[in-house]
């Protein structure tokens, strides 16, 4: 019996670091295996397209409100060492940046509460699969690294020594470079300085003095010009926004904010238990009365962070959006664990912790493989309509551009397709090849059928009562059927309707089984002259009619 309770004493005491290794080692096989296939998404255009030239602009210009040196910087570089046939560089730097960033919130909450709960927390966070889009899309390293080097700057200023705060200094100045989300721990930094020692203020203000200054100095020469949505309605629904991110935070933290089954976000249990976790910290605190002093900094940039965003609210920018839910469960965990500094962990409470955590990462990984099921179906999309763009070439105009109500998607931005060429041209290709087009998932060959009429361009005249009703000539094919479908080469393509109601004509390349591309419908006793470029496809069109009457398709 003794040595049994040895060894649990020996796995309470040093269990948790050994098994932070084992769920970091985890969970980065995790991200890598969900993300393996993915591909370039969204914004990640912007900065692949149209920041590649090495120029001060490239670097300094804002991106929506955010100064986002440091991901240009990192795009740039991964493009030069990797090329652009495959995006697994920066997902693999993503997924070590996750890891990074969960060992500080590890070691953040260690400190206060012990290396169980701290544990418990880290877990919370690795599985956070209502905030999906940051765990799955590198391009979150902007919110991510801001919030990486945000955390490490608290870090650093704990050690209350120079040689800390030029770490802060450093790691304050790389937060700002990531995004905007840096500003919020400008914030704390400062809050970090006034409630130190009055000794150490003059000190310490000046190490985060610098990385400001230049943070203003950015502001004036570019930041003003970003992109806004600062409004008098925001400012004033705000108050209700941050009391909603809060809930919503709690909520995902213990798995009951976005259900599993459904996908759909909820906010009841958030609130409840919101109202409970407030109800017991003031019970606590009654009993153990006084706030440490390391609360204040992250509850201020915590609380900046969520008016901030309340301010510049739009659609996307809910309080429950995925993106967002990151940055606010990690500042909500260190909130905690400075309230609840100096409480006592018993076996008891440990035991306690680990079923609440397993009950919480369950459904919440359910949500997580949600997401990677949008973001697989979004890399079909994107790998298959910028296949299409390489494929007609030739006639593109350099101006076409993916937009939704062509790509199929809108997640296809910033892709106009002569300087998407003139990148594939220097870096290589993410798209599918041709014979990989012609197996992909019937979304993606249906999409890219769509494209490449839009892009090659196809054209069509229509000549009404041009029909001719004598004998069919020997270039001619007769349409008998609701099934048959004529083979198209490159050139001109008559297809004539004899009288009677509008025929509709269609067209497939890549899909099979269905005709994705509709033509302008042919009035009966009209002839339509159909012009099909060459383009770098062997594979033909195929022509399918509907109507009533005879239909006749001709060279």
């Amino acid at each position: 019996m003794k040595r049994v309770e040895a060894a649990a004493g020996r796995l309470e005491e040093k269990g948790a670091p050994w098994l932070m290794g084992v769920v970091l080692a985890a969970a980065g096989v995790m991200y890598l295996v969900l993300t393996w296939h993915f591909t370039f998404f969204q914004d990640t255009w912007e900065f692949l397209i149209n920041r590649r030239a090495f120029t001060v602009d490239s670097f300094l210009q804002p991106h929506n409100e955010h100064l986002v040196v440091f991901p240009v910087a990192i795009q740039q570089l991964f493009l030069h060492l990797f090329g652009m046939t495959s995006a697994r560089p920066e997902y693999v730097l993503f997924a070590v940046l996750l890891l990074v960033t969960d060992f500080l919130v590890f070691v953040y909450v260690r400190r206060r509460l012990g290396q169980w709960p701290a544990l418990f927390a880290a877990v919370l966070i690795l599985g956070l699969g209502p905030a999906w889009e940051l765990l799955l899309w590198p391009f979150e390293i902007t919110l991510l690294g801001s919030a990486l080097f945000g955390l490490a700057m608290l870090l650093a200023l704990e050690r209350d020594d120079r040689r800390g705060d030029v770490v802060a200094s450093a790691c304050l100045l790389l937060s700002f470079g990531f995004s905007s989300l840096g500003v919020p721990f400008a914030v704390a930094a400062v809050v970090a300085v006034l409630v130190s020692p009055r000794e150490r203020r003059r000190e310490r203000g000046l190490a985060i003095t610098i990385p400001i200054l230049l943070y203003v100095a950015w502001y004036i020469g570019w930041g003003h010009n970003a992109e806004t949505h600062l409004t008098a309605r925001n400012v004033l629904a705000s108050p209700r926004f941050v009391v909603e991110t809060i809930a919503f935070g709690v909520g995902n933290l213990f798995g009951l904010g976005t259900s599993p089954t459904t996908g759909a976000t909820e906010d009841a249990w958030g609130f409840v238990l919101l109202v409970l976790i407030v109800a017991l910290l003031i019970a606590y605190k009654r009993r153990r009365p006084g706030i440490p002093t390391a609360f204040w900094p992250v509850a201020t940039a915590a609380f900046v962070n969520w008016f901030l965003t309340a301010f510049n609210q739009i659609p996307g920018r809910d309080p429950a959006s995925s993106r967002y839910q990151y940055a606010t469960c990690v500042l909500l965990l260190l909130m905690a664990s400075n309230l609840l500094q100096g409480i006592r962990i018993g076996r008891r409470t440990i035991l306690i912790g680990c079923a609440v955590t397993a009950l919480a990462v369950g459904p919440n990984l359910v949500v997580l493989k949600d997401g990677h099921d949008f973001f697989a179906e979004q890399t079909v999309f994107t790998r298959s309509d910028t296949a299409a763009i390489e494929i007609a070439r030739r006639t593109v105009s350099p101006q076409f551009e993916l937009g939704p109500e062509i790509s199929g998607t809108g997640s296809l931005i910033n892709i106009f397709a002569g300087p998407y060429l003139e990148a594939v041209d220097e870096y290589g290709s993410p798209a599918y090849t041709q014979a990989e087009l012609a197996s992909a998932p019937a979304e993606g060959r249906r999409a890219a059928d769509v494209v490449l009429s839009q892009a090659l361009p196809l054209s069509t005249v229509i000549r009404p009562e041009t029909y001719d009703s004598g004998a069919v000539p020997e270039n001619c094919v007769a349409v008998t059927g609701p099934e048959q479908e004529v083979r198209l080469d490159p050139g001109q393509t008559r297809i004539e309707v004899a009288p009677g109601p509008e025929a509709h004509v269609s067209l497939r390349r890549f899909a099979s089984g269905e005709f994705p591309v509709q033509l302008a419908a042919v009035p009966g006793e009209a002839t339509m002259t159909l012009s099909v470029p060459r383009d770098e496809s062997p594979l033909p069109w195929y022509l399918h009619a509907e109507a009533e009457q005879a239909v006749r398709v001709c060279r």
